[in-house]
């Protein structure tokens, strides 16, 4: 009984003196449950909405009021006319946009009912509707005040949706799934490619060979890189065919921001081959460190601005969340480059920090 005593407390003790164990079993549970009980949230909160309100009057600037003292909605503008909702949409900070009628206020009085509008932004489905429900929610209690007002009225808004008339989800998780797989594919397989070679001890015999290091990191890369290329062109012929999703921007610059963000995430996957001793290392890196994220914190399926303010935070060092907004313009809005000129420049960066990191970690390693 004392050997088998003693053989279990061997084991404890070597757990604890392996920290990547003890992530493994104590840090992962609690990073997933600070992840999933607060970035996944079904509320909606800050979302951001424009006014127009043609008619000013005291009752319009009441339900203008409420709409934005509550906790559900924040203004990103006061519009002036119609010309300006198509602006305030492709600048990606606003959700829905409500048009109050002219004569608000004096059709209520003599009438019972007023000219309002809600327009939603429609490539996410499911803000959308979260947002209209919201919206839906506060008007019926705006129209119980009044009631109690002894005016009786009763508001309906005509909802409309910009890009997604139908709200099919195909808007969504189509260049989700775009961004999931190729920083997936690329950073996993590159990682795994490449820590194969150093685990097997081939790496050696590759940097005595002619091929200078840099050759043989893009002799690596370069296979993927065009793989995923195809993965891409692949996807977009799909979701064109099969789900009626066509691109309404300039494919050629949907493209050359798909090529700049498949290079983004060959480098990273190089970086995680560097800190990786071995490939099942690189594979739990790739995996546990990319794809929750992705899928979680990066706008793909769980708007950022529900999140608490630390998870913005956080989302803001990983690529996808800026490759998401790339697409989406692109793809569903019709957008060019000056609309996405800020999240490309945030890709380049990075890649270039991915490949200044790489290079010093690499030549570490081969000291």
């Amino acid at each position: 009984m004392k050997r088998f005593l003693g053989f279990i407390k061997k084991e404890f003790l070597h757990i604890f003196r392996d920290y990547r164990t003890l992530i493994i079993l104590f840090g992962i549970p609690a990073a997933q449950i600070l992840i999933f009980g607060y970035a996944i949230s079904m509320d909606l909160k800050n979302a951001g909405i424009g006014i127009l309100d043609l008619s000013k009057d005291e009752l319009s600037q009441e339900l203008s009021a409420k709409l934005v003292s509550s906790d559900f909605f924040r203004e990103t503008g006061q519009l002036e006319s119609y010309n300006e909702i198509d602006g305030l949409f492709k600048a990606g900070k606003t959700k829905a946009v409500f048009i109050i009628g002219e004569n608000f206020g004096d059709r209520i009085i003599s009438e019972g009912k007023a000219p309002l509008m809600i327009i939603a932004d429609g490539s996410e489905p499911n803000t959308a509707t979260l947002v209209t429900n919201y919206a839906m929610a506060i008007i019926n209690d705006f129209s119980r005040e009044l009631n109690n007002q002894d005016i009786s009225m009763a508001i309906q808004p005509e909802i409309r949706m910009f890009y997604n008339p139908e709200l099919r989800s195909h808007f969504m998780f189509v260049p989700g799934v775009i961004t999931l797989i190729l920083i997936l594919i690329c950073a996993l397989m590159t990682s795994v490619t490449i820590t194969r070679e150093k685990e097997f001890g081939t790496m050696e015999v590759l940097l005595v060979s002619p091929l200078r290091p840099v050759q043989i990191i893009l002799g690596k890369v370069v296979p993927y890189f065009l793989l995923s290329l195809v993965n891409v062109i692949l996807i977009l012929l799909l979701s064109w065919l099969v789900f009626d999703l066509p691109v309404k921007g300039s494919i050629i610059l949907l493209l050359g921001e798909s090529m700049l963000y498949i290079l983004m995430s060959l480098t990273l996957g190089i970086l995680i081959s560097t800190v990786s001793s071995s490939m099942q290392q690189a594979i739990f890196i790739s995996l546990i460190g990319l794809m929750l994220p992705t899928i979680l914190l990066s706008g793909f399926i769980f708007p950022i601005e529900n999140m608490p303010g630390i998870y913005n935070y956080v989302s803001m060092v990983l690529p996808p969340r800026y490759f998401i907004v790339i697409i989406k313009n692109i793809m569903i809005k019709g957008q060019g480059l000056g609309y996405v000129w800020k999240e490309t420049l945030i890709i380049i960066l990075m890649t270039l920090v991915f490949i200044f990191l790489s290079m010093k970690k690499f030549k570490t390693r081969l000291e």
